[in-house]
This record gives C-alpha cells, sequence and structure tokens, in this order.
C-alpha cells in the first residue's frame, strides 16, 4: 500500500494539520500570525537559544545540552489527547494537535529520534484514533503521526504522516526509532496493528527507498496472519549483532500461531530483508505457549552484559503461574530476555523471569511484564531492566552484569502512588540535576514510571556505585486523561 509523508514548508512548521480536514481547507500558521495560544502549545521551555547548535544528543529536543522528557495524555480533553514536554531547563510545555477532536487520542504512542540528520532529538507522536473522513462510532480510528522537529528553540510541528488508502487501522498506535541502515540518521516505524491484513508496520525514510509497508503476508516474512493478531502492537529497534546497523522488532501480543492469544514477536533486519519468528515454543527460549500468554506484549532493548550488542526483553504479561488461574485472567506475567551476539539474538542461554525467583509474589492480576525499559542506574556501563507490575503498583529492577548479564541478586521492588503504577516506565539520563549529556562520563539513568489511571509520573534516580540502589520516589508531575500513558 503506498503511503504519504505531508511536508508542510519551512514557514509554516509552527501549527499542525488536522487529519479531518481537506487537503485544499488546512491553513498553516506562521509564527508572526499564530494566535498566542497556537505558539504557547508549540514552543520551546529553553531560556535562550541565541547562538545554540544542536549537539547529537539523543533525548535533547532543544539543544541545551540537558536530556528532556515527553509525556502522553491520550484521553486528554475529552481523549482528543495531549503530550507534556519536560524540558531539561525545568519548564514544561503541552504540545495539542491544531484541529484536535474529541476521540483523536493524540499520544497514543510517542518515539524520539533524529529524523532529518540535523543532530537534533525530534519527537514522533501517534494519533492513532483519527479518522480521515467522519467518525464512525464505537470504530477503530485511521490514524496519523505527528513529527515535530528539534531546534535550539525546542520543538516545532512539522511532517504529518499517513497511510494514503486509510481504514480502521489504528496507524500511530505503536512507534519505534532507530538506525536502520546505518546512515547515521534515524528511521521511524509506525505500527498499524488493526490493519485488516492483522496488522501492519510502515517503515519511514529508508536510505534510498520510499516509505513501505510490512505485513506478515510481505513474501519475505512468510507468516500465517489472522486478523486478530495485533501484528505491530508493540515495536522495538536494536543492533543485536553489532554491525552498526539496527533490527527492528515486532511483536503481535494477539498473534494465534497455534493457540488463541499466545502471541509472538518477528526480528526483521529490514534492510536485508530478513524476518525471524519467536514464539515461547521457539527452541530454547524459556516457558511453553499458551493461550492468553500475551508473548510479545512488550519490548524492550538494552546492553545487559556489557559486550556492545543489544539484548532483548520480552514481556509476558499474560503469563499464568497462580494455581487454579483462569482463561484470559490478567496474568502473573514473566519477561522472557535474549541476548545478542555477532550471528544476532541467540536462543541459547535465554532466561525467564518471575516473581517466584525475585522480590515480591506472584498474583493472578500482576501482570508483571506489561511494560519495560532499559537503563544504566548504577553506572557501571551494564544497562538494567525495568519491568513494570501495574498489579502490585510496583516496578521491579533487575541489574546488568558483565559477567552473565540480568541477575536476580540485588534486585529491587520499587513501590510507588496510584493503582496501576508501573503500567508504564522510561529511563531518563542524570536528569534529576538537569545535567548536561555531554559533561564528564556517561549519565546515570533514572527510573520514570507512572500510574496512568490517576495520572501520576513518579521518578526515582539512580546512584553511581556498586551494586543496585535507588533514590526515594518522589512525584514528577500529575495531569488527566491517563496522563503517563507512555513516554518519549
Amino acid at each position: 500500500m503506498p503511503l504519504t509523508s505531508g511536508t508542510a514548508p519551512a514557514a509554516a512548521r509552527v501549527s499542525l494539520t488536522s487529519g479531518t480536514a481537506l487537503a485544499a481547507a488546512r491553513v498553516f500558521l506562521t509564527p508572526s500570525t499564530a494566535p498566542p495560544a497556537a505558539r504557547v502549545s508549540l514552543a520551546s521551555g529553553a531560556d535562550s537559544a541565541v547562538g545554540r547548535a544542536c549537539g547529537g544528543q539523543p533525548l535533547d529536543f532543544d539543544a541545551d545540552g540537558r536530556p528532556d522528557l515527553a509525556v502522553a495524555a491520550p484521553y486528554d480533553a475529552a481523549r482528543a489527547g495531549s503530550v507534556t514536554v519536560m524540558y531539561g531547563s525545568g519548564k514544561k510545555v503541552k504540545l495539542i494537535q491544531d484541529g484536535a477532536e474529541a476521540g483523536d487520542s493524540f499520544g497514543s504512542a510517542l518515539a524520539v529520534g533524529d529524523f532529518n540528520g540535523d543532530r537534533c532529538a525530534d519527537l514522533a507522536v501517534g494519533v492513532s484514533e483519527e479518522f480521515a473522513g467522519e467518525r464512525v462510532p464505537g470504530g477503530d480510528g485511521n490514524g496519523v503521526v505527528q513529527i515535530f522537529d528539534g531546534s535550539p528553540e525546542g520543538l516545532v510541528a512539522g511532517r504529518e504522516l499517513k497511510l494514503a488508502k486509510p481504514s480502521s487501522d489504528r496507524f500511530g498506535a505503536s512507534l519505534a526509532a532507530g538506525d536502520l541502515d546505518g546512515d547515521g540518521k534515524d528511521e521511524l516505524v509506525v505500527g498499524a496493528p488493526s490493519h485488516r491484513s492483522g496488522g501492519a508496520v510502515s517503515v519511514y525514510w529508508m536510505k534510498g527507498r520510499k516509505p513501505y509497508q510490512i505485513t506478515q503476508k510481505t513474501g519475505w516474512v512468510k507468516q500465517v496472519a489472522h486478523v486478530t493478531d495485533q501484528w505491530g502492537a508493540s515495536l522495538a529497534m536494536g543492533d543485536f549483532d553489532g554491525d552498526g546497523e539496527d533490527e527492528l522488532v515486532v511483536g503481535a501480543p494477539a498473534d494465534s500461531v497455534a493457540m488463541d492469544g499466545q502471541g509472538s514477536v518477528t526480528v526483521i533486519d529490514v534492510r536485508r530483508r530478513r524476518a525471524r519468528l519467536l514464539t515461547q515454543s521457539t527452541p530454547g527460549i524459556k516457558g511453553a505457549s499458551e493461550k492468553w500468554d500475551n508473548f510479545g506484549g512488550s519490548l524492550a532493548t538494552g546492553d545487559f552484559n556489557g559486550d556492545g550488542r543489544d539484548d532483548l526483553a520480552i514481556g509476558v504479561p499474560g503469563e499464568g503461574l497462580s494455581e487454579n488461574q483462569r482463561a484470559m485472567d490478567y496474568g502473573d506475567g514473566t519477561v522472557d530476555v535474549l541476548y545478542g551476539s555477532g550471528g544476532g539474538l541467540r536462543t541459547s542461554g535465554t532466561e525467564a523471569w518471575s516473581q517466584n525467583t525475585l522480590e515480591g509474589k506472584p498474583r493472578y492480576y500482576d501482570r508483571f511484564g506489561a511494560s519495560l525499559a532499559a537503563g544504566d542506574f548504577n553506572g557501571d556501563g551494564n544497562d538494567e531492566l525495568a519491568i513494570g507490575v501495574p498489579g502490585e503498583k510496583a516496578v521491579q529492577v533487575l541489574a546488568g552484569r558483565s559477567s552473565g548479564g540480568l541477575t536476580r541478586t540485588g534486585n529491587l521492588l520499587v513501590k510507588g502512588k496510584g493503582q496501576d503504577f508501573g503500567a508504564s516506565v522510561t529511563a531518563l539520563p542524570g536528569w534529576e540535576r538537569y545535567r548536561s549529556l555531554s559533561a564528564g562520563r556517561p549519565p546515570v539513568y533514572g527510573l520514570v514510571a507512572a500510574a496512568p489511571d490517576q495520572g501520576l509520573v513518579m521518578y526515582a534516580p539512580g546512584r553511581r556505585e556498586q551494586g543496585l540502589k535507588l533514590g526515594k520516589v518522589r512525584q514528577l508531575g500529575k495531569g488527566t486523561g491517563l496522563y503517563g500513558y507512555t513516554f518519549g
């Protein structure tokens, strides 16, 4: 299916276009003519941009050398949605969609990358429930993705991405950014898990290629597709073989490979057009495929053993461990981990983590593995793995180590406020002190976790010391409309 990528004129990139307006009727506002409310919603939180240039830091939207954080609230303002940007300078700015409509879910997914090669981090925002025409009551949205370009002045609205022939795709329900072709610029992958083929992903800005779509029916993917598979509901990227080019990971948590809702994960080398299917029935992967496991419900990549190659964590939040587990209960949950190698992800030496061997106690409603994030919380050069356990109002943290990767030794069970604390997690470098990312040693990451039902976002700083310890959990922000649903 052909894809389109609308580009606004340079002078017009301060505004967004509404996906529900006819192309001929779209109005672009320039910085000098936009009303104050429009300028505030898109302005930078930076103090002064004079003489500043982008420095290539991966999480810096405004070129001040400090990491920034985007927090989505897709149900804000009658489900029109919003995204709050917390700049490292301490200022906050709320992004909204120009022409926003109730039910659009602006902020259904977020991804950060340098998409235009200017060395500023850019932000992609999914708007999965927007309709190209009249809204269909109770129907899935067509979906669009809005790009915000990073600059010394902060985030500025840029291109809008959409499918040329939209259906009930929920295009933009998931996003991932990474360098798939090794050219130094990030590509963007957009998930459309309700696509009529059973789900699809669209790849943007590969060198020498127009945007294109991949599904389970793509010739070199060669998978059986069911309309309910949700192929592309979760996405991640990582360089698993250390060749300098990222691979794409596509989660299909409802994929009925052999059993209803068992779930699957597909690892794709986009440039070479190779695909590898993984399930809990794949030889070497711990556990066994069962109905409603939701294998692939969440994904994260990080270097847990410090070998310079990314490793993959796969959430299985529907996994049943308790006695008398009933079909389609939430699940105790597990997380499978595969390690990278010169030949890519290996299934030998895989791990399956659960609260049977960690702090805490597994319960049938815990959903251990509902969210995942990786970051170096102690400064030893190895990533740790943060695992959301929203049924327990907690986040489990496992330490990485050079000798063997993740370990149960010293694992932490971090508790927070809110009924679903841990439903979303991310890792942010050195942010609590607003330090420059380019200064001195590699930064220590802190843990960010949310309870979206209550609109609470919490933060626990990492510590540069031996072992695994986090600072006191404190509230970072509060909002409405599933504030903290996802992070960028």
